[in-house]
């Protein structure tokens, strides 16, 4: 190794090693708040306070979110994005224990580990800017504080108000089982509310004077639910109703349902919306109702950038994997035999990882990238940062083998030791690979080559929030 980068290397490694106390406590912090999405109102402060400490300025509440901010520190090209996360999801309360016990009853959770995401991302940027001070080094490091990810607002708005313009890449990772990086695409997605407003009257008395807005909810549900035998391999559509009534006897004059559905891309996701769109509208004529669409927010698929995964990898291997102790291996088989029977295989095989990691509970290695070419089963708002920009994702071990995600064992896992620790890593992965591509700068140039060549391929980038038809 280069002995300039060596020293560099070591005044990052040196900060990350000296601060693991206050990261891990700002995780806990967050972790305790468990706020849900655009309410991270402690959560995102927290974040910023500890950057603004180390001299980045922070724009507080961009694109309208006033718990999304950017954080920058560094002057010049390049202009290297660190993305970061911190909403909770509802319902998944849960104490750092191989048992289901809330810390508070029908309380909000980390059940996808957003404690210890932008933690890590801070953690990289600060130490990132203590190697750039010693080595008077040129370039930009922004932090973008990025809400309601769970519910795929946050970076959506950002994008569509221009908040990446000025980056030229972006770096991220997310808690996971496995130490590997992440080249899986995702599905694309549109978050859809529709209510049906009807007439109320007297059940038995006079029903013939009123007019279900229910009826229309599950008559438009059963349209769906039928949809699905003509729909793409890969498909999927899921729901809540959000409203159905009040009581039986009082016919509901309004109700809601609210529908993602997910498609491998984007251009799926718009032809099937339509077709949600036309169930729609016979519910309501079925029915004599009205209905009103809100159309909530839209993500594209993911398109990671291989350029830019090759770094992060590399600097995978060069950090290692987390040490687990003693007490994080109990946990972790504790949670593992909470499963339910099968869990862990499921898990496991749904991922397309090697089957062979089922054999163990903690992933203590560093895993050859295995999911390249598949599309996961979910979604999520980096996407349409990779869109726009090149972008790329990893993976650490913060969680048991096998967990489910949006699971009561995830949120006690990245609460722990187990957590922390898969966190840490992370930190030092992301900012190694920033100090890389200063270093490197031609690859900068590659990875926008690769994201063009994605583009003139697969069509330029239109924000969801622009066609809801």
């Amino acid at each position: 190794m280069d002995q300039d980068i060596e020293q560099e290397n070591s005044i990052f490694m040196k900060w990350i090693d000296q601060n693991e106390s206050t990261l891990i406590e700002a995780s806990e912090q967050i972790w305790e708040y468990a706020e849900l999405g655009l309410q991270e109102y402690k959560s995102s402060k927290l974040l910023a306070d500890m950057l603004q400490k180390e001299g980045f300025s922070i724009e507080m509440g961009v694109a309208g979110m006033p718990t999304a901010f950017v954080a920058t520190w560094g002057s010049d090209k390049p202009v290297i994005g660190i993305l970061g996360e911190y909403d909770a999801l509802p319902g998944l309360s849960q104490k750092v224990s191989s048992k289901r016990e809330a810390v508070e009853e029908d309380g909000n959770g980390h059940g996808c580990g957003h404690n210890i995401f932008g933690v890590a991302g801070v953690g990289a940027a600060i130490a990132t800017k203590k190697v750039m001070e010693e080595e008077n080094k040129k370039g930009t490091i922004k932090f973008f504080g990025c809400p309601a990810e769970e519910t795929m607002i946050g970076k959506i708005h950002m994008i569509r108000d221009g908040i990446f313009k000025d980056t030229d890449v972006c770096l991220t990772w997310h808690p996971g089982a496995l130490n590997s990086l992440w080249s899986s695409s995702t599905l694309a997605m549109n978050s859809v509310k529709f209510t049906f407003k009807g007439k109320a009257s007297h059940a038995a008395t006079n029903p013939e004077s009123g007019r279900s807005a229910l009826k229309a909810v599950q008559l438009m549900d059963t349209g769906v639910h039928f949809l699905r035998e003509h729909m793409i391999d890969g498909a999927r559509i899921h729901s809540v109703i959000t409203h159905g009534g009040h009581e039986p006897n009082v016919t509901p004059d309004r109700a809601q349902i609210w529908y993602y559905v997910r498609a491998p891309f984007r251009h799926d996701v718009d032809s099937i919306y339509k077709r949600v769109l036309n169930i729609a509208q016979g519910a309501a004529l079925m029915t004599d109702t009205d209905y009103e669409v809100d159309f909530l927010t839209g993500c594209y698929n993911m398109l990671p950038n291989n350029v830019l995964g090759q770094v992060l990898f590399n600097n995978m291997k060069k950090v290692g994997p987390p040490l687990f102790d003693d007490q994080d291996k109990n946990l972790a088989k504790d949670l593992v035999n909470s499963f339910d029977v099968g869990t862990k295989e499921t898990v496991v095989r749904a991922s397309g990882a090697p089957l062979d990691l089922v054999n163990y509970n903690l992933n203590e290695t560093i895993v050859k990238p295995y999911d390249e070419g598949r599309i996961l089963a979910g979604s999520t708002d980096v996407a349409d940062v990779s869109w726009n920009i090149p972008t790329a994702q990893f993976n650490t071990a913060c969680v048991p083998i096998g967990t489910p995600v949006h699971s009561w064992q995830f949120t006690a896992s990245v609460g722990s030791g187990i957590g922390h620790k898969g966190m840490l890593m992370a930190s030092k992965v992301l900012g190694l690979s920033v100090i890389d591509l200063l270093e490197k700068q031609g690859l900068l140039e590659l990875a926008k080559e690769e994201l063009e060549q994605e583009i003139a391929v697969k069509g330029k980038y239109q924000s969801p929030l622009s066609n809801k038809f």
